[in-house]
Order: C-alpha cells, then structure tokens, then sequence
C-alpha cells in the first residue's frame, strides 16, 4: 500500500496448471509453462479471435513443453489453430516455441529489436564460452571457484531453448495498435530488463499484458552482458517506467509474464522505481570502499544468492555499478586481475 490508499490485489490467487487454463477476461486466457529455474514458470495469454487464437508469448522449446502444448491444443484450445503469435520480447521463455507456431503457419508478431537478437542469438551456438565473456565475467569480480567451473563447462546458448526462427515477421513498435480478442490495443515500448519490450495496453476495457516490464511481487531482471558491457539498462528502466506510470490506472487488470495477474498498477509504479534507487543508495554508501560488482550482492539484494541465482545476481550488480558510473555518482579503476572496482567518494 502506498500513501494513496492504493492496494495491490490479485484478483486470481490460484493459478492454472498442468492443461488448465483460465478465463481472466472475455476471450482472454491463462496458461502457465512450468520452467527447470529458480523462477519455476512463465505465463502465457490466449487470445479468442473467433475462427484462430492469437498466442501471447509461448515458454520455452523443449520436449516436455512441446507435449504440454499439443494437450493444450487437444483440450481447451481445440477445434481453432493458433494463427498469430505476439512475442514481448526475445528472452527464451517467452520466444522459445515462436519458430515451432511459425512453422505451422502462425504469423509471428513481434518488436524488430527482439526479433533480431533472437533470431542472431539462436544462430550463435558455443561449446565453451568465448574469450569475450570470459573477460566480461572477470570484469564484473566473479567468483573463482564459480569462474573456474564455467571455464571448463558448456554455456547456456540460447539455441538450448528456442526454435529456429523462419525469415519474415511482422514488426511493432511505439504508438502502433493491434486488434486480438476483440479490442483494440495500444502498443507501449519499455526497456531495461529487455531492449524494445513490448506492452499491450487495451482501449476496451481494463485489461495490459505486460510481459516481463511490469510484474508483480518480484523485480524484472535488469542486466549487463558481454554484447554490450557499458549498458545502462537501469536508465532506461527509470526512462519506461516513468513513461508508463502515466498510463497507470487502479482498475488495469495487469496480465504479466510471471506470478499472477493483479490491480493496483500506479503503487506498483512507484515500488518499481524507489525500489531501484533505495538499492542505488545503499550501493553508493557501500561503494565507499572500492569493491567489484559480485562484492555488492548482499548491499543489493539483501539475501543470500544461492548457484541458481549468481549468474542473474552478478549482471544485474554490474548494471546498478554501471549506472551509478554513468551518473558520474561513481568511478572506476580496472585491477590487475580484469576486475573493475567501482568506488563512489
């Protein structure tokens, strides 16, 4: 609750599972995917367009989640082929199966951005890891004994988990609509947890799909990688945030990418951005003793991070260094072993 009297509600506090689905809005359903992480799961949206269903995100591509959408397909969505897909962003949870849809004919809807990464990142497979990340992961002070486990060991590469993708999809951006389930949507562009994420904001009634921008009892991942190691991905969160606060409405039944759908959307604004600059904050107090990024974890987080945590811990560590370096609230001098150490006087 803040100030206001604003309360953040969950109107479904059970959610879907196994071949379940759940109408939260007229022709609007929920589906859940079951994910092999520490996040255990990824929302899905179906949407009823009458003669087909416009598929919101998809989860990954693997073989168990395969069969999870045939019986999907045999059971709640049967009789009507999935004929569009719309893809928020390109992380391979919510892309994964978008190549799979398009090779039985569904178009793929989706921002240039994330068509692109995905599309170059499914196409860039590694037995160990590249010379480049080894110099990123030693740059952000990673652990040695998690460096050197990670030397030896094959990567995650994205391939893993997406389809190919086929050539051709259609693109969305900024002040763009989309008709699906029988409104029409405005298209918002956020930033931060992903480059040109998509959000879906309904003239109709009170319905968002938000993806992985705006979500509810958790905080998006806002990460720093070896393709662009001097991002600043927590300016452009406070950017789309601060742009997206405006069209907050108490009633906007928010339908996220992960946990569950729930109201109260302009106090959840509000946490989203004093959450990231109280951590600024006590960053900036931390950093008064030059440490490495993977020293900041318990400043930032305040909890332990466990092996299935680091690698998401330490990118997103390095993104509150780097935007505290970019405000020219910090410097930064590079130590004998490729470590950075960040220092704010």
């Amino acid at each position: 609750m803040d100030g206001s009297g604003e309360v953040i509600r969950y109107p479904f506090p059970d959610a879907p599972s196994g071949v379940e689905a759940i109408e939260v809005a007229e022709g609007v359903l929920w589906l859940r995917q079951p994910l092999p992480l520490k996040l255990d799961h990824v929302n899905i949206y179906v949407l009823d367009e009458g003669d087909s269903w416009t598929v919101v995100d998809t989860g990954f591509d693997t073989r168990r989640a395969r069969e999870l959408w045939q019986a999907w397909l045999a059971g709640p969505l049967s009789g009507k082929p999935v004929g569009r897909v719309i893809v928020t962003h390109h992380h391979p949870d919510h892309i994964g199966l978008a190549g799979w849809f398009q090779e039985q004919g569904a178009e793929l809807v989706t921002t240039r951005t994330a068509w692109l990464l995905a599309r170059m990142l499914t196409l860039d497979v590694e037995a160990t890891p590249k010379p480049e990340t080894i110099a990123y992961w030693k740059s952000c002070g990673m652990a040695p004994e998690v460096l050197e486990k990670r030397l030896t060991e094959r990567p995650f590469n994205f391939a893993d988990t997406v389809a190919p993708l086929p050539l051709g999809f259609t693109r969305i951006q900024q002040g763009d609509t989309l008709t699906a389930a029988g409104r029409t949507w405005d298209i918002h562009i956020g930033n931060g947890h992903a480059p040109e994420h998509a959000t879906f904001w309904s003239r109709d009634d009170n319905l968002v799909l938000s993806g992985d921008q705006i979500l509810p009892s958790i905080s998006s991942n806002l990460g720093v990688y070896p393709t662009e190691p001097q991002a600043d991905p927590v300016g452009e969160w406070f950017e789309a945030c601060t742009r997206l606060q405006t069209l907050a409405r108490a009633d906007h039944l928010v339908l996220g990418g992960h946990k569950l759908p729930f109201t109260g959307l302009p106090a959840r604004m509000r946490q989203f951005t004093d959450n990231h600059h109280h951590a600024l904050d006590r960053l900036a107090e931390h950093l008064k003793t030059p440490q490495t990024a993977a020293d900041c974890f318990a400043t930032l987080f305040k909890r332990r991070i466990g092996e299935a945590e680091y690698g998401l811990a330490l990118v997103e560590a390095m993104a509150h260094c780097l935007h505290l370096w970019h405000e020219g609230r910090a410097t930064r001098t590079l130590r004998s072993d490729g470590a950075w150490l960040w220092h704010c006087a």
